[in-house]
C-alpha cells in the first residue's frame, strides 16, 4: 500500500482588518485551485483557537515530489491566484509530511 503524504501549510491573514476576505479567498478560491492540481486529492483547513495562524492539510496521492512540482508550476504560471490578504511576513510555512503511524481510540482499546 502506498504511503500517505500530506502537505502541511501554516498561514494567516495579513491583519485582522482583512481576515474575513482572507478566509473567503482561501475557502472559495485557493482550496479549489489546490484540488485542481493532479495528485492533491483532499483538503482540510483548521482555524486557530488562539492566535492568527491557520493550518491546511492537503492529502497527496502518487508521487509527492511530482505534485509539488505541479504546485510550483501553477504558482509561477498564474494558474493559482494568490491574495494580497495573506500574510507575507512571515511567509506561509509548507512542510511535506509522510505518515509514520495511524491509530484511533477504538483500535487501541
Amino acid at each position: 500500500m502506498p504511503k500517505k503524504t500530506i502537505l502541511h501549510v501554516e498561514s494567516g491573514p495579513a491583519g485582522p482588518d482583512v481576515a474575513a476576505e482572507y478566509n473567503r479567498w482561501y475557502d472559495e478560491v485557493h482550496i479549489p485551485e489546490m484540488l485542481a492540481i493532479e495528485g492533491i486529492v483532499s483538503a482540510r483547513r483548521y482555524a486557530p483557537v488562539d492566535g492568527d495562524t491557520y493550518i491546511a492539510h492537503y492529502e497527496i496521492e502518487g508521487d509527492p515530489k511530482a505534485a509539488m512540482k505541479r504546485l510550483r508550476d501553477a504558482a509561477s504560471d498564474g494558474t493559482m491566484h494568490l491574495s494580497d490578504t495573506a500574510r507575507t511576513d512571515p511567509p506561509a510555512r509548507m512542510l511535506l509530511m509522510e505518515l509514520v503511524v495511524e491509530r484511533d481510540a477504538a483500535a487501541s482499546g
